[in-house]
């Protein structure tokens, strides 16, 4: 227990942060006097106030961190952020004179700040704007890492900030240093992602967007989430342009952050194309966009232009974990959607902000793979792993190995549970692999087309968890369940 005191005080400091940033929606509401204003006052400041008191009652435990305090300092910033982010979700429905309850405003928190994209809401375009503004922006709050915003932020007030960045960071990036000191990778890595969200705002609305729609797009879109103020999504605009916009930014905000930020600091490119990682992913999405292309025109479920049109947006859209769709693939023939999901768990780069396994883990499993069949015939034979030029390290294998057993073993296991609560098995297994992935939209009755809400209240909590779990990359959450973990 003593480890969660100086935890709760940082959890008070980020409850702080957070409730400050609802100052978006409520100078929205006051604007545009969507009549939402005093719901977002309320939230701002009971957010504001709670944060400040837990942080002035921990206020004596000031200490640096600890590993084990960031692995539990960005669980519960998870878990609990989302609750913060509910309020107003529950507030504003009760103002409209309409019903949503507890376990629908969770989901549709937590899905904002994993970026999953998935929603239990419909009649969106109807919603006032305040309301839409916040759902997309707590995508792209949490694009980039709420935390690792906090690590830039968090010296300030006397709080050092290496071990939170190391337990909220993606895959193999959690050891990369790209300064001298951590603060100053968070905000480089901030830096460029605020420059990618300027760009791809800008350009929605030279092609056609409202200024508020621009923003709102612009927030899930960059961050790969893929919740739109609009029931029918990208579709709603029918736009080329708007839809090449979007492909090449969601290609953009697929591959490692810290690549164009070392790119940008040293002033060339190099190292960027030559990264392994950065090529496949970029080559997997494209040509598999390409494929399915080429499928939907074989078949004749679309001529040759629209074809590459929507085969390629949708399969990329799903594939990097957006879910943004211009069409319901789920008519397509079934090899499309089944291939479309499953991409959607590796074709994405480890510091992106995407979810999935990550396309690094993919590379380091397959040159594994490929070195054992060579064992087989050469038994002597001895051949480190590489990536690129490097060697990796056997404690990262070792790593992925346990990372992809724990993996396969939490879609089961909430696989079951669903099925368990008598959901078809193609829902079921669709909804768990959606959500462990970040991805949103799945197969079965859970399609581009509908929403979450046809899942009754514990399976939306199965999914819940799905979403937090690989947000939190699975191991950071079972760690805590460890007798090891707590023992000093």
């Amino acid at each position: 227990m003593r480890d969660l005191l100086p935890v709760l005080r940082l959890l008070g400091a980020l409850m702080v942060m957070f409730g400050l940033s609802m100052g978006l929606p409520l100078a929205v509401s006051w604007f545009l006097r969507d009549g939402m204003w005093l719901v977002w006052l309320w939230s701002l400041g009971g957010t504001v106030l709670a944060g400040a008191l837990l942080w002035a009652c921990m206020e004596r435990y000031r200490r640096e961190l600890q590993p084990r305090h960031g692995v539990i300092l960005v669980t519960l910033v998870w878990v609990f952020l989302p609750l913060c982010a509910s309020v107003p979700l529950q507030l504003a429905y009760a103002e409209l004179g309409r019903s949503l309850s507890f376990t629908h405003a969770y989901f549709e928190a937590v899905s904002g700040l994993t970026t999953s994209g998935a929603t239990v809401l419909s009649g969106l375009d109807a919603l006032p704007v305040s309301l839409n503004i916040w759902r997309t922006f707590l995508q792209w709050l949490g694009g980039m890492g709420i935390l690792i915003l906090a690590v830039a932020i968090l010296p300030l007030l006397g709080v050092g900030g290496s071990q939170l960045f190391r337990a909220e960071a993606a895959g193999p990036v959690k050891d990369t240093k790209l300064t001298p000191r951590i603060t100053g990778t968070a905000k480089g890595l901030w830096g460029v992602y605020a420059v990618f969200s300027i760009s791809c705002a800008l350009a929605f609305w030279l092609a056609g967007m409202t200024p508020l729609d621009a923003v709102m797009h612009m927030f899930t879109t960059v961050s790969l989430g893929g919740l739109s103020s609009h029931d029918a999504s990208l579709g709603f605009y029918n736009s080329p342009v708007i839809e090449g916009i979007t492909l090449v930014f969601m290609l953009m905000a697929s591959c490692n952050f810290a690549l164009y930020f070392v790119a940008l600091r040293k002033g060339h490119w190099r190292g960027f194309w030559q990264d392994p990682e950065m090529r496949a992913t970029l080559g997997v999405l494209l040509g598999s966009g390409l494929l399915v292309a080429l499928l939907l025109w074989v078949k004749g479920v679309y001529g040759p232009v629209d074809a590459l049109r929507y085969g390629v947006f949708n399969t990329i859209s799903v594939a990097t974990t957006t879910g943004f769709a211009t069409a319901d693939y789920l008519t397509w023939p079934v090899f499309a959607p089944v291939f479309m999901l499953f991409l959607s768990g590796v074709a994405t780069s480890a510091g992106s902000t995407g979810g999935g396994i990550k396309m690094v883990r993919m590379l380091i499993l397959v040159k594994q793979a490929r070195l054992e069949l060579t064992r087989l015939v050469h038994p002597r034979a001895v051949q480190p792993v590489l990536l690129g030029r490097s060697v990796v390290d056997h404690r990262m294998i070792f790593s992925v190995l346990a990372f992809m057993l724990v993996y396969g073993g939490t879609i089961i296991v909430l696989s079951m549970l669903l099925m368990l609560s008598d959901l078809d098995p193609i829902t079921a297994f669709s909804a768990v692999v959606a959500s462990v992935h970040c991805t949103g939209p799945g197969l079965g009755s859970i399609g581009p087309s509908s929403t979450y809400a046809v899942l009754n209240d514990f399976q939306v909590w199965v999914c819940t968890l799905g979403m937090l779990l690989g947000r939190l990359e699975i191991l950071s959450f079972l760690a805590l369940l460890t007798p090891s973990f707590w023992r000093r």
